[in-house]
């Protein structure tokens, strides 16, 4: 099957010279849920603005379902919702209003039962009536996936959607995410927020200074480029780590309590046995020993570095 969203060599260079986009090759499979990670200024807001056809890309080609992105502009962007980080709203018309008008710029019919049922799963139903400029923060921000879902598109974007909103608006924006994968939406979200990717998306691609680090399936990175702790509760206070064990890179804690130990998962010996064996050997023993998988935070933090 061919991928609703394919990205080829794709450029941006805007006319000051700064080229936000070096050569993105990219492509998106139908129904998935696809993260793009990256540091401020890395192309995030560029690319997805590109893709929806608000930007002109300098070089590359860009297909949505099928439609060239820049030839058939209008068929590709029929199929794309996008909820960017902001927009300016007419601050006096009403909710219920602004929404029904978003899907009447696609040329669809009125759809009176679609336009409320989105709005009862964002919680705007009972501000219908109200007038944008009443609104909180956190209800603009469900008026615009409002607004981006009210001509029934199969792609939906989310521009950062989460940011500096509150605990419950995040978690309800998680939720409505799983509720429109379920019905076949292919999403595609930005984030600063690495436990929204970690905690929704099938696959991940990193971005950093225009180019693309990697794209990977969730579950494929974090025990690709994963790491391990192992720290160990010791029985009496250790003052420093003995030199017959520098090779092994531990860690004290401040208090002198514990030793920590970092290995690849993917190695072929995580080298535990050994340390164990030469910690006796030294004379330092252990009460309890635990251990925590690296989170795709430490992941995402380690590959910019190196990009």
């Amino acid at each position: 099957m061919a991928p609703i969203i394919s990205v080829q060599s794709l450029e941006k260079t805007y006319d000051d010279g700064f080229q936000a986009l070096k050569t993105v090759s990219l492509d998106i499979e139908e129904g998935e849920v696809f993260a793009l990670l990256g540091p401020n200024g890395a192309g995030k807001t560029t690319l997805i603005s590109t893709i929806c056809g608000l930007v002109r890309p300098t070089a590359g080609t860009i297909t949505v379902g099928g439609h060239d992105a820049q030839t058939d502009y209008r068929a590709a962007r029929k199929l794309i919702g996008l909820v960017p980080q902001e927009m300016p709203t007419a601050p006096f018309e009403k909710v219920i209003d602004t929404v029904a008008f978003s899907r009447g710029l696609f040329g669809l019919p009125a759809n009176p039962g679609l336009i409320e049922q989105i709005l009862k799963d964002l919680t705007l139903w009972d501000k219908r009536d109200n007038t944008i400029m009443a609104l909180s923060g956190g209800m603009k921000r469900r008026l615009l996936v409002a607004k981006a879902l009210a001509h029934e598109p199969t792609i939906l974007f989310l521009d950062e959607p989460t940011a500096g909103v509150d605990v419950e608006l995040r978690h309800d924006m998680w939720r409505l995410v799983e509720q429109l994968k379920e019905r076949g939406v292919t999403i595609i979200l930005t984030t600063h927020y690495i436990e929204e990717a970690e905690e929704m998306a099938d696959r991940v691609a990193v971005i950093n200074k225009g180019e693309i680090i990697l794209v990977e399936n969730k579950s494929d990175l974090m025990q690709k480029l994963g790491r391990k702790e192992m720290t160990l509760a010791l029985q009496e206070t250790l003052v420093a780590v003995p030199e017959t064990l520098a090779t092994y890179g531990l860690v004290l804690s401040e208090d002198g309590r514990a030793l920590t130990y970092t290995y690849d998962t993917q190695g072929e010996r995580t080298g535990i046995t050994a340390l164990l064996t030469d910690l006796a050997k030294s004379g330092i023993r252990f009460q309890d020993l635990h251990t925590t998988q690296s989170s795709l935070e430490d992941i995402f933090v380690d590959l910019v570095k190196k990009g």
